[in-house]
């Protein structure tokens, strides 16, 4: 069975590339979700390896952190691991502190840097 990456809050041409790139170097399944709401309804309804969540959500520019800590508050799906999509280091420090990965930035995507980030979560081996 594939392994699963959930991508909220991206643009469709963003969630396209990281689509690609899960498809190629992992041969996953991506999905996508919008914001909160919706993000939290597919991860209570399916498996999910990996959450990659944009900083900025494209829906409504929210701040992304907040899907994040919603999701490492909750008992029945804070064993999720959950990425921020940021060029920010200071973002980056932030979502880590909430209990997520260290992420990468849009930046970043194509570099072999983050596929190695992916992997542990991602990789069927």
């Amino acid at each position: 069975m594939s392994k699963i990456l959930l991508d909220c809050g991206n643009c469709q041409p963003d969630f396209q590339s990281m689509k690609r790139l899960v498809q190629q170097a992992f041969h996953a399944e991506a999905i996508q979700t919008n914001a909160l709401d919706d993000t939290l309804s597919v991860l209570r309804e399916r498996h999910v390896d990996l959450v990659t969540i944009n900083r900025k959500l494209d829906c409504d520019y929210s701040d992304g952190i907040k899907v994040a800590e919603a999701i490492k508050a909750d008992p029945d799906l804070c064993h999720i691991p959950v990425m921020l999509i940021t060029n920010f280091e200071d973002h980056q420090d932030a979502a880590v502190k909430a209990g997520c990965e260290r992420g990468f930035g849009k930046l970043a995507m194509a570099a072999p840097s983050t596929r190695d980030l992916l992997r542990p979560f991602l990789s069927d081996q």
